[in-house]
């Protein structure tokens, strides 16, 4: 059963299962904590694991006409202040990502370690920003079932859209319910994110990086030629997924993670 964290006369939802070391799971643009389900219970096997929706989604409520990275940063920091977490692991789904980010870049003292899932760190292109810009459009126009569909079918791989089909479902049914405020705020706050490839390349949170070799969004080898990681870095490739390796490969997804988890607990 979820809870509701209360601040600035609005709340946040958040799940929160398990033992052990703590590590926060951000889902990513159309989605909400209910992606994370099955993953979350397989991880909370051997950690504490908190699941929150980011503000505007589920049923978080919505701060303001922009929902910016350090926002969402921002807002995690005084969850874990409030159930009194001093520090965390970050796990952070594409848009999730950019939000680790940022929340590395704030609060690194609170920060054990981070992984971008199926994420980078690089400011929107043109093309990027285009497209944001007429999905906001849609939005605005009422018309977000004609940009979500597509959107949400290219997270996972071609070749497992057969295989997946009851998730791919769901994951429309979880787009759908997404309030058209919520959309818009999280389009601009990802339009206007700066790069933070400088946060990763600096290294001071040990940090773990998982690509899809099949992603449709982020090509896995093009993007490892534009940060320099230091050594308290690693990249990890899921050979057989897309833009949803928590989904597409879960087992292998929840093994990467608790070993990074492990790795770095042990050195401390």
């Amino acid at each position: 059963m979820g809870k509701f964290f209360r601040l600035n006369g609005g709340k946040i939802f958040y799940n929160d299962i398990g033992f052990g070391e703590t590590i926060v799971l951000l889902h990513g643009y159309l989605e909400t904590s209910e992606i994370w389900d099955s993953f979350a219970g397989n991880l909370a096997k051997d950690f504490r694991v908190i699941v929150p929706d980011i503000a505007g989604h589920g049923k978080s409520d919505i701060f303001g006409e922009m929902t910016s990275m350090e926002l969402i940063a921002t807002v995690i920091k005084q969850l874990l202040d409030g159930i009194g977490i001093k520090k965390v692991y970050l796990a952070g789904h594409s848009l999730g990502g950019y939000a680790a980010l940022a929340f590395a870049e704030m609060y690194p003292d609170s920060l054990s370690g981070y992984c971008l899932f199926h994420s980078q760190p690089l400011a929107d292109t043109p093309e990027a920003l285009d497209k944001r810009s007429r999905e906001i459009n849609l939005v605005l126009a009422g018309k977000k079932d004609l940009m979500y569909p597509d959107n949400i079918s290219r997270m996972f791989a071609t070749s497992n859209l057969e295989k997946f089909d009851a998730t791919l479902q769901r994951s429309k049914q979880i787009a759908s319910s997404l309030s058209a405020e919520g959309i818009v705020a999280v389009l601009k706050g990802m339009m206007a994110r700066p790069s933070k490839v400088s946060v990763m390349e600096k290294g001071q949170v040990p940090c773990l990086w998982i690509l899809g070799r099949m992603d449709n969004y982020i090509n896995c080898d093009v993007i490892q030629t534009k940060v320099k990681l230091p050594s308290n870095a690693e990249v990890a490739i899921l050979e057989h997924s897309g833009h949803l390796g928590f989904i597409e490969e879960e087992d292998l997804s929840v093994k990467m993670l608790g070993d990074f988890i492990r790795t770095v607990a042990g050195s401390r």
